[in-house]
């Protein structure tokens, strides 16, 4: 599978803890285009698990996709991005900058979710956090069908292997 992406764009990852977000975005993104909220919690508190420090981890991360955006360079936001409210935020960036706004969801079964997130070298998130975010997932793909996107890239299991051609 070939995914066509605009570039620049602001590329918002959609999934649960486990779904294979930071992955993928490491197998198709050079290192500066990805801002990952595990990161920035990380280099606020010394713990990408620290709940405590997402409030400020997420303030620093809107305002690297905010000067990034400006610049018009390709953003990758990793993160679960399961809060519309959140989405919006992000393609409000994105449209001040004339940059086009596209999302790659994952769509794949709880137990998908379970087996990567039991593989991450890093921290493995509860498994009742996974099947809460796993189950807002359909919500969230009704949701960003009507939310205007330039371009909707829904992966199941096996896509995630797609190759991506920048234009």
């Amino acid at each position: 599978m070939n995914l066509t992406i605009p570039d620049p764009a602001l590329v918002l990852l959609v999934g649960p803890s486990g779904a294979g977000k930071s992955t993928f975005a490491a197998r198709h993104f050079s290192a500066t285009e990805v801002v990952s909220s595990d990161a920035v919690r990380e280099m606020v508190s010394d713990d990408a698990a620290d709940q405590d420090a997402s409030a400020e981890a997420f303030q620093i991360l809107a305002l690297i996709v905010n000067g990034r955006l400006k610049r018009r360079l390709t953003t990758v936001v990793d993160a679960t991005n399961l809060h519309a409210a959140t989405r919006k935020q992000y393609t409000r960036l994105a449209a001040r900058y004339g940059v086009p706004a596209i999302v790659i969801a994952f769509d794949l079964p709880l137990s998908a979710y379970h087996q990567r997130n039991a593989r991450r070298a890093g921290r493995i998130v509860d498994e009742l956090v996974v099947e809460d975010q796993a189950a807002r997932i359909p919500q969230a793909l009704v949701e960003l069908e009507s939310e205007g996107y330039a371009k909707l890239i829904v992966l199941r299991e096996g896509d995630d292997q797609a190759a991506i051609d920048r234009r």
